[in-house]
């Protein structure tokens, strides 16, 4: 190995948030993975050093920018890669809410890959201390309830700008009523970086 090429990969980014090529990476093993169903998901030679990470990662599919799968991870316990090829699948085949994705389906979607930060608690003792303590357009919330559990990105904002509105249709993906509060739900909340087709968009909302 030359100096330049030691130099090279002594200065490479160790995160994804720090690599400015990780957007078309990551949405090229997400589009890869649904493409194949899977089987190129391997570690590559060429493999950014933070691919290897144990990270948590959601992959969400649209088309004509309606919602067609969306699932992902919200503990690390996975490689990044394998993380987002696991969830790409998932996302494209196997959300209940949805048929499976055709072949002739894959080229008119858009994909958005995002990288989620560490989860940190949020009180909740009451539904007002939670509301009181969100952060709108940067928040991703978990609820947790004796079994009952549900979690929004970030990006959810958008379509529900108001705390109140967040906290109920999440409530209600948990499977509780929008009015039911307990003292001992769980609340946790964690940033993300996100990058979607055409990869030029980049959407940070870590804390």
């Amino acid at each position: 190995m030359t100096e330049l090429d030691t130099r090279a990969v002594v200065g490479a980014p160790e995160h994804p948030e720090d690599d400015p090529h990780a957007g078309p990476v990551l949405l090229g093993i997400a589009r890869a993975a649904i493409a194949s169903r899977g089987s190129s998901g391997a570690a590559q030679p060429d493999d950014p050093a933070w691919l290897a990470e144990r990270r948590a990662s959601f992959v969400t599919i649209t088309e004509d920018a309606r919602l067609r799968g969306c699932i992902g991870s919200v503990q690390p316990s996975r490689t990044l890669r394998d993380d987002v090829v696991h969830n790409a699948c998932a996302a494209a085949f196997h959300d209940p809410r949805f048929p499976p994705l055709r072949a002739q389906d894959v080229p008119r979607v858009r994909l958005e890959v995002s990288v989620l930060s560490a989860t940190s608690p949020l009180p909740a003792d009451t539904r007002e201390m939670l509301l009181g303590h969100l952060r709108p357009h940067t928040d991703g919330l978990i609820l947790g309830w004796h079994g009952h559990r549900a979690t929004f990105l970030p990006q959810v904002w958008e379509q529900l700008p108001e705390p109140a509105d967040f906290v109920d249709h999440l409530l209600r993906k948990a499977g509780l009523h929008t009015d039911f509060w307990a003292g001992d739900i769980v609340a946790r909340r964690f940033g993300v970086i996100a990058w979607s087709e055409p990869h030029d968009l980049l959407l940070t909302r870590m804390p």
